[in-house]
């Protein structure tokens, strides 16, 4: 897509007191957030961000749980911006959450960013005026924090156009268990980890869930606590990280290639500079096949996952044979026969790749350790939670694992939790969770038909759960601020998707996912919103590549804004 322009700086005195009208409302403070904030303030537009946290970052505020960490390896995951990577150096591959916390505060400093968010403002609520052409957004005025009971305080902004930023993992989810209030030692979501830590050494904890935080909370604390104990529903087809300290002359001397590495972020299947490689695994001989994984194991990272051959998520076949090669390599870190089959089963659960991968450094070794519980919760399900700890069992069999600590590693709403818990009320009255509870329709995964100037992204129907974070929400915000840009400069004041536009949308998304091998597990898949009870389960992905959605957007855009009605 082209570039956004840069314009003079804004002279607009509005400030996050003000009540003056906006031109354009920012929802999370996150990479998206920011990086729109900064371009409309470069087009002169009077433009504010509402976020309920208390400071810089977006999910990174709130993942401080032990051992949180990007997936995405640097410079893949930043943005793209001169002035921001030019005098900025990361000390490891794969920074953590503070390391990330320190980059948004060097983001602050070359854009400052600050002074137009509102903190500790949560938005509740929206609703569209269509005589006034604007929205009415309502917000609470909180202190927000983990540690301290929320006191709020009623805030009310209108703005021509309004941005959700709110990221794929902004609504947590507390799973309905029993007795789960009743527990008396410490008990915590990893999404909402106390600021000021929990010191876990020498005590019993209990890990609920092996997702990507589960993975990284067991193979950080197994070393330091008492016992630890593992409620486990599936495996975690988890591959290697491959960690490492970064040199920053090194990182210095390789900036003259990032220009080129970002303009390749575009043009891959994925959003990494890397891509999948252009071949089947049926086509390669045994010994091409095996020389291959063995490389991508190697280099860590996505890249066994996202750069391995093209049919690993259309064929089951050539799934079978990637498969089979991590089961093995993952075996060999085992000694325990019955954590083997537990932790990489024989038969595979679904197919490699199609629920989400995480990475990990020293997972499998935590295993390995005496003072370290698996509970397959297939065979033993949670039955209540009591005060002094976990009841699992079935058929009158039961065993409670006492525990000095809970930590729910139990995911989120994801994709559309950030947006449909927002009281988001369009055109007809009707709200954004009401339309999509039968399913998602959107066009082009950043709006929906009924909701006139309203944009989102990062969310459902675009490329999210599988492009790299900074990618897809550049690509996103800078289709979003041209088109806002296209609207003031032509005197437009409403933009809304046609119906059939979105229809067309909707199916070209479910026929890709229909090619793949993504619908054969839709048991507690956050890709298809099967793991929150009572949610439409379909795919909530665009799986036709980042390359593609980008010229489907640029396309659109191009030829006035194919498929949108403007008024």
């Amino acid at each position: 897509m082209a570039s956004i322009p840069n314009g003079h700086p804004s002279t607009s005195a509005f400030g996050p007191s003000s009540d003056s009208l906006l031109d354009v409302l920012i929802v999370g403070c996150g990479f998206g957030g920011l990086y729109q904030l900064y371009h409309y303030r470069n087009l002169g537009y009077r433009v504010q961000i509402l976020d309920a946290a208390p400071d810089l970052g977006g999910v990174w505020y709130w993942n401080c749980y032990p051992g949180a960490r990007v997936d995405s390896d640097v410079p893949n995951y930043e943005y793209s911006l001169p002035e921001l990577w030019k005098d900025w150096t990361w000390t490891e591959k794969f920074p953590d959450w503070k390391e990330l916390r320190e980059y948004f505060e060097h983001v602050d400093e070359k854009w400052n960013v600050r002074k137009d968010i509102r903190f500790n403002t949560r938005v509740v609520g929206a609703r569209w005026d269509e005589e006034k052409r604007e929205w009415v957004v309502e917000a609470e005025d909180c202190t927000n924090s983990a540690d301290e009971t929320p006191t709020t305080t009623p805030v009310r902004v209108r703005a021509r156009f309004l941005a959700l930023c709110v990221g794929f993992a902004a609504k947590t989810y507390i799973p309905s268990i029993k007795g789960l209030a009743s527990f008396q030692g410490i008990c915590h979501h990893t999404s909402r980890w106390p600021q000021s830590g929990v010191d876990l050494r020498g005590k019993r904890v209990g890990v609920v869930g092996t997702g990507a935080s589960g993975v990284q909370v067991i193979q950080e604390i197994g070393p330091e606590v008492g016992h630890l104990t593992v409620f486990q529903r599936t495996p975690n087809m988890t591959i290697p990280m491959r960690q490492a300290k970064l040199d920053k002359e090194e990182q210095t001397r390789r900036k003259k290639l990032y220009p080129t590495l970002y303009k390749r972020r575009r043009q891959t299947n994925t959003g990494y500079y890397y891509d999948r490689y252009p071949k089947s695994a049926l086509e390669a001989t045994p010994e091409e096949r095996l020389i291959h994984l063995e490389e991508l194991w190697a280099q860590g990272g996505f890249r066994f996952s996202t750069g391995n051959y093209n049919d690993l998520r259309t064929n089951q076949e050539a799934n079978d044979q990637v498969y089979a090669f991590w089961r093995d390599k993952v075996r060999e870190r085992l000694v325990d026969p019955r954590m083997q089959e537990k932790l990489a089963p024989t038969i595979p659960p679904h197919p490699f790749g199609i629920k989400r991968p995480c990475l990990e450094q020293r997972y499998y070794e935590v295993f390995n350790q005496p003072n370290v519980t698996l509970v397959d919760l297939e065979e033993s399900p949670i039955v209540e939670v009591t005060p002094r700890g976990i009841r699992t069992g079935k058929d009158g069999d039961y065993e409670e694992h006492e525990l000095d600590v809970i930590v729910l590693a139990t995911g989120f709403d994801s994709l559309t939790g950030g947006i449909t818990q927002i009281d988001i009320k369009g055109v007809d009255g009707g709200t954004i969770a009401e339309k999509w509870k039968p399913g998602v329709y959107s066009y082009l995964g950043m709006t929906s038909t009924g909701f006139p100037n309203m944009f989102f992204m990062y969310g459902p129907q675009g490329p999210t759960a599988f492009c790299n974070g900074p990618t897809c929400l550049e690509i996103q915000g800078d289709w979003i601020v041209n088109c806002v840009k296209y609207m003031m400069e032509n005197n437009l004041t409403r933009i809304e998707a046609d119906p059939q536009s979105e229809q067309d949308w909707r199916k070209r998304v479910h026929d890709l996912s229909a090619k793949g091998l993504w619908l054969k597990t839709i048991h507690t898949n956050w890709y298809l919103g099967s793991n929150i009870p009572g949610k439409a389960v379909e795919p909530l992905n665009w799986t036709g590549g980042v390359q593609n959605y980008d010229h489907i957007c640029v396309e659109v855009a191009e030829k006035g804004y194919e498929g949108f009605v403007l008024t």
